[in-house]
C-alpha cells in the first residue's frame, strides 16, 4: 500500500476482533515508525503506554464510558506527553549532532520552554498529535485499523496508569482488526473552505 492509499483508506474504526493478537514484532515495528515523527527541538515528548493487561483494559473501558474498542482492540496505546522533557538531559536529543549545533540547541531549548507552561503544554500536545497520526498510518500499512479516542475520564485514566505529575494524557489510539467497516465519511469540507491563501479576509 503506497502512502496515498494509506492516507485515503485510514478510517476511524470502532469495532475490532477481540480474538486477534498483534505479534510483539508487529507492535514494535509500528511503534518504531511512530517515534520517527517530528517534534519541536527533537525533544520527543511522547510516551506510549501500551495497555496489554486484560484487567487494566476493563478498568480503562469503564473510564471510557464502556466503549468496546478499549477492550476489544488488539493494541491500546495511551499517548502521554512529558511536559518537562525539555529539561531532562536535553543533550541526548542532539547526541549525534556536531558540537556547534549542540552548543546552540541547548540554550535555545531552555529559552523556548523555561517558565512558559502554556508553551510546554502546547508543544507536547502538538508532538503527540503528529505521533498519533504516524501511529495510525503505520498500523494501516500493516493491515490494521485504528481509532483515536478522547472520550474518557482523563483523571481516572491518569490514576489507573500511575501517570507522573509532570506528564499529561493526550489521547488513546486503539489498533486492531476491524470487524465492521467505518461509516461513510459524514461530510468532508471542500478544499476551498479550509485553504486560505495568504491571509484571512476581514
Amino acid at each position: 500500500m503506497n502512502t496515498i492509499e494509506t492516507i485515503q483508506s485510514r478510517r476511524s474504526v470502532k469495532h475490532f476482533d477481540p480474538d486477534h493478537r498483534i505479534s510483539d514484532k508487529e507492535r514494535d515495528e509500528i511503534l518504531s515508525l511512530a517515534i520517527l515523527s517530528p517534534s519541536a527541538f527533537n525533544i520527543q515528548h511522547w510516551r506510549f503506554v501500551v495497555a496489554d493487561d486484560a484487567a487494566l483494559r476493563e478498568q480503562l473501558k469503564a473510564a471510557a464510558h464502556g466503549q468496546e474498542q478499549v477492550s476489544d482492540a488488539s493494541m491500546l496505546v495511551i499517548l502521554c506527553a512529558d511536559l518537562m522533557a525539555w529539561q531532562k538531559q536535553p543533550a541526548r536529543y542532539w547526541a549525534n549532532a556536531p558540537d556547534e549545533v549542540l552548543s546552540f540547541m541547548l540554550p535555545a531549548i531552555d529559552n523556548f520552554y523555561r517558565d512558559k507552561e502554556q508553551t510546554q503544554r502546547d508543544e507536547a500536545m502538538r508532538s503527540c498529535g503528529i505521533a498519533a497520526q504516524t501511529l495510525m498510518l503505520s498500523a494501516k500499512t500493516f493491515g490494521y485499523d485504528s481509532s483515536p479516542m478522547v472520550g474518557f475520564d482523563f483523571e481516572q485514566v491518569a490514576q489507573l496508569i500511575q501517570l507522573p505529575d509532570d506528564h499529561i494524557i493526550t489521547m488513546f489510539v486503539a489498533i486492531g482488526k476491524g470487524i465492521q467497516p467505518a461509516s461513510p465519511r459524514a461530510g468532508q469540507l471542500a478544499l476551498n473552505e479550509v485553504v486560505i491563501k495568504n491571509r484571512f479576509e476581514p
